[in-house]
């Protein structure tokens, strides 16, 4: 299953040109994770899926306080935490710099992948099949 969040809106201070990294500057995030939700389907329990409001505020602390000179690095900085969480398969964050380049946003997106659950969530998937 995928749980996205998106527009979340931090101010940090990264950047590669001149001035960039002086004054907090705003920075849009998506995020779309794949996460295995066998255990919360079941119960109904927040403990077992992962909670919006952990991964908002995640986001937000990484933006505020690391700084990097490329969007690049912030993206992986950002999906290596998510990925802490043993249940997320797979993250992708997606960060945009709004309102630099005359009227032109840039964006970085990239992935991160593990394997390991990856191939889990396909025997599943596979077994699911073969019972039909």
């Amino acid at each position: 299953m995928n749980i996205g969040l998106r527009g979340i809106r931090a101010w940090g201070r990264h950047g590669a040109n001149r001035g960039e990294q002086d004054v907090p500057q705003p920075l849009d995030v998506d995020v779309n994770l794949m996460v295995d939700v066998n255990a919360a389907r079941r119960s109904d329990e927040l403990a077992d899926t992962v909670d919006y409001a952990a991964v908002h505020a995640q986001i937000v602390r990484i933006v505020a306080t690391e700084r990097y000179r490329l969007l690049e690095r912030l993206g992986e900085s950002i999906a290596t935490a998510l990925m802490d969480d043993d249940r997320v398969a797979m993250a992708n964050v997606i960060i945009t710099k709004p309102g630099i380049l005359d009227g032109a946003t840039p964006s970085v997106s990239l992935s991160k992948i593990r394997m390991s659950a990856m191939k889990s969530l396909g025997k599943r998937k596979r077994k699911r099949k073969g019972k039909t």
